[in-house]
C-alpha cells in the first residue's frame, strides 16, 4: 500500500456539498437515507399505535382517523422503499465501496453521480413537506386509482416525489453499469468480481429497466387528475386495472432491487468473517442472472384479486414460483460458505446469521402467497404485512446495518464498540419476531390488511397490542445502532488498515478511510488473485 494515507484536512461544508468523489457521495446517501427511515419508524410507531386497541386510539376522531392513517401508511411505505432501502443499499453502499472493489480510482460520471445524490435528498425533502402542506397526499404508497384521482389530498405531490427519486435511482444505475463494464482493473475479469458487485450490477440492470415504466404510470396518474385525461377511467374507456399492472411491474422486481445488494453484502461479511470462499460462486452468481431474467414476469401475483383470465393467474403462479429457483442457489451458496469455517462472530456477522432465519421464514411464507388458491385467502391480511417485512423490510434493513458496522473502520477510521452494537441488534431481533410473528398467526385467521380499526375482530386485539410491544422494542434497538456509529465515528479508537484481514482490493489496498484518487498506485490483479483468496480448511 505504500506511503498513500488518507486525505483529510477538517469539515469543510462546501467540499461536501459540491464534492463529486463517489465515498463522500456514499455517505451522503447513508446519512439521507438513515434520516428517511427515522421518520418512516415513526410513522411505523404511530400505525401500531392506532392498532394496538380498536377504535380510535391517537387518531383524532372516527371520522378523520382514516385519512389520518392512510398518512402515515403512505410515508411509512414510499419512504422505507424508495428513501431508505433502494438508496442505503444501491446509493451508500454501492457508491463507497463498488469503485473500491473492482479497483477504478472514481466512477465513470462523477459529476452524474453528484447529481444523482442531490435529486434523492431534493426527494426527501419534498417527502418530509408532506407533514407541512395542507393537502397532503392521501393515496397509500401505491397512488391506486380510482382513489387517488378522485381524493383531495395532493396527488401531484405523491407524483413529485417518485420522479425525483426515481430519477435518482436512473443516473446511478446508468453511471455503476457503465463504471464495472469499463473501469474494472487490468486482469479483473466478471468471475473475479466480488459477489457485492455482482448484486448491484443486476439490481441496478433491474432498475434501468423497470424505473421508467413506474414513472410512466405516475405520470398518467397525474395527467388523469389534473388534465382531464381518461386511462384509468372505464367510464371513458379507459382501464383502472392498467394502472395495478403498471405499478406492479415495477415494484415487484424493485424487490429484487433490494434484495441482490443485501444479499451482496452479506456475501462479503459471510466469507470475510468465516475466511472462506464463496460456496458455489459461479452458480449464484448465474441465480443473480436468473432472478434478473424472471423477476419482470411476476407481478401478476400482486392482483390476483382482480379480474383478469385465469390462465393468466396460472401463468404468472408458475413464473412466481420459478423464481425460487435462483434465489435457493444463492441461499445454499449462502449456507454452504459457513461450512468449516473460522467464524468470527462481530456485530456484523450476528446480523448476517440472524438474516438466513429471516430468509428462510420470509422465503417460505412467500410460497403460499404465490399460488392462487392461497393468494386469494392470504393476499389482503396481515400475513402479506408479516410476510413482506420479514423478506424485505427486515432482511434488507439488517444488510445496511450488517455493511454499516463492517465497513465502519474504512468509512470513518474507527473501530465501532461491539457492546454497543451487539446490545442494538438483540433488540432488532427480538423486538422484529415479537412484531411480526402475532401478524402472521392473526394473518391466518382473516385480519384485513390497511385496517386502522378493526371493532369487527375483537378477537384480534391481544396480537395487536403484542406487536405493538414489539415494535417499540425495535425502536429502542434502532436508536443504540444508530447512535452508537456517531459516538465511534467521534470517540472510536483508530482502525488498523484491515481488521478483518479480508483479501478484497478495499482492504488490502487503501487506507481507513481512502484518499482522492482510492488507490496510491494503479492496480493490476493477477491471473490467480480473487477477492475470496483464503486458504481452505
Amino acid at each position: 500500500m505504500g506511503s498513500y494515507h488518507s486525505h483529510s484536512t477538517g469539515f469543510n461544508l462546501k467540499e461536501w456539498i459540491f464534492t463529486t468523489d463517489h465515498k463522500r457521495i456514499g455517505v451522503l446517501y447513508l446519512i439521507g437515507s438513515i434520516a428517511a427511515f427515522a421518520v418512516a419508524g415513526i410513522m411505523a410507531l404511530l400505525i401500531r399505535l392506532e392498532q394496538s386497541h380498536m377504535g380510535p386510539t391517537i387518531v383524532a376522531d372516527a371520522f378523520t382517523g382514516g385519512d389520518q392513517y392512510n398518512v402515515w401508511l403512505y410515508f411509512h411505505g414510499a419512504a422505507m422503499i424508495l428513501a431508505f432501502l433502494i438508496p442505503g443499499l444501491t446509493g451508500f453502499a454501492a457508491n463507497y465501496f463498488l469503485p473500491l472493489m473492482i479497483g477504478a480510482k472514481d466512477v465513470a460520471f462523477p459529476r452524474i453521480n453528484a447529481l444523482s445524490v442531490w435529486l434523492f435528498f431534493a426527494g426527501i425533502i419534498v417527502a418530509l413537506l408532506t407533514f407541512v402542506i395542507p393537502d397532503k397526499p392521501d393515496v397509500m404508497w401505491t397512488g391506486y386509482p380510482p382513489y387517488s384521482v378522485q381524493t383531495s389530498g395532493n396527488t401531484a405531490f405523491y407524483v413529485f416525489t417518485v420522479h425525483l427519486l426515481g430519477f435518482s435511482s436512473i443516473l446511478g444505475a446508468v453511471n455503476f453499469l457503465v463504471t464495472v463494464i469499463y473501469m474494472r482493473a487490468p486482469g479483473m475479469t466478471w468471475f473475479k468480481l466480488n459477489m457485492f458487485v455482482w448484486s448491484t450490477v443486476t439490481a441496478f440492470v433491474i432498475q434501468l429497466i423497470f424505473v421508467p415504466v413506474l414513472a410512466a404510470a405516475v405520470t398518467m396518474l397525474l395527467f388523469d387528475k389534473y388534465l382531464g385525461t381518461h386511462f384509468f377511467d372505464p367510464a371513458q374507456g379507459g382501464d383502472v386495472l392498467l394502472y395495478q399492472n403498471l405499478f406492479w411491474f415495477y415494484s415487484h422486481p424493485a424487490v429484487y432491487v433490494i434484495f441482490l445488494p443485501a444479499m451482496g453484502i452479506f456475501y462479503e461479511i459471510m466469507a470475510t468473517m468465516t475466511k472462506n470462499r464463496i460456496f458455489n460462486y459461479k452458480a449464484a452468481v448465474y441465480g443473480m442472472i436468473g432472478i434478473v431474467l424472471v423477476s419482470g414476469e411476476v407481478w401478476v401475483h400482486h392482483l390476483y384479486y382482480s379480474g383478469m383470465p385465469d390462465w393468466i393467474r396460472i401463468g404468472q403462479m408458475v413464473t412466481t414460483l420459478l423464481i425460487s429457483v435462483p434465489v435457493g442457489l444463492m441461499t445454499i451458496s449462502f449456507f454452504g460458505t459457513l461450512y468449516k469455517g473460522a467464524i468470527t462472530f462481530n456485530t456484523a456477522m450476528y446480523y448476517t446469521v440472524a438474516s438466513l432465519y429471516l430468509l428462510i421464514v420470509g422465503g417460505l411464507t412467500g410460497i403460499p402467497l404465490a399460488m392462487t388458491v392461497l393468494s386469494i385467502k392470504l393476499g389482503e391480511t396481515s400475513f402479506v404485512h408479516a410476510h413482506f417485512h420479514f423478506i424485505m423490510g427486515m432482511f434488507a434493513a439488517f444488510a445496511v446495518f450488517a455493511g454499516v458496522d463492517y465497513w465502519f473502520p474504512k468509512i470513518s477510521g474507527k473501530i465501532l464498540n461491539e457492546k454497543q452494537g451487539r446490545l442494538g441488534f438483540w433488540f432488532n431481533f427480538i423486538g422484529v419476531n415479537i412484531t411480526f410473528w402475532p401478524l402472521f398467526i392473526i394473518g391466518v385467521e382473516g385480519m384485513p390488511r390497511r385496517y386502522w380499526d378493526y371493532t369487527q375482530f375483537p378477537q384480534f386485539e391481544p396480537y395487536h397490542k403484542l406487536a405493538t410491544v414489539g415494535a417499540f422494542i425495535v425502536a429502542i434497538g434502532m436508536a443504540i445502532t444508530i447512535s452508537n456509529w456517531v459516538r465511534s465515528a467521534l470517540y472510536g479508537a483508530p482502525s488498523p488498515a484491515n481488521p478483518w484481514r479480508s483479501k478484497s482490493l478495499e482492504w488490502t489496498h487503501t487506507p481507513n478511510p481512502p484518499g482522492p484518487g482510492n488507490f496510491a498506485q494503479d492496480i493490476v490483479v493477477g491471473p490467480d488473485w480473487t477477492p475470496y483468496n483464503y486458504d481452505r480448511r
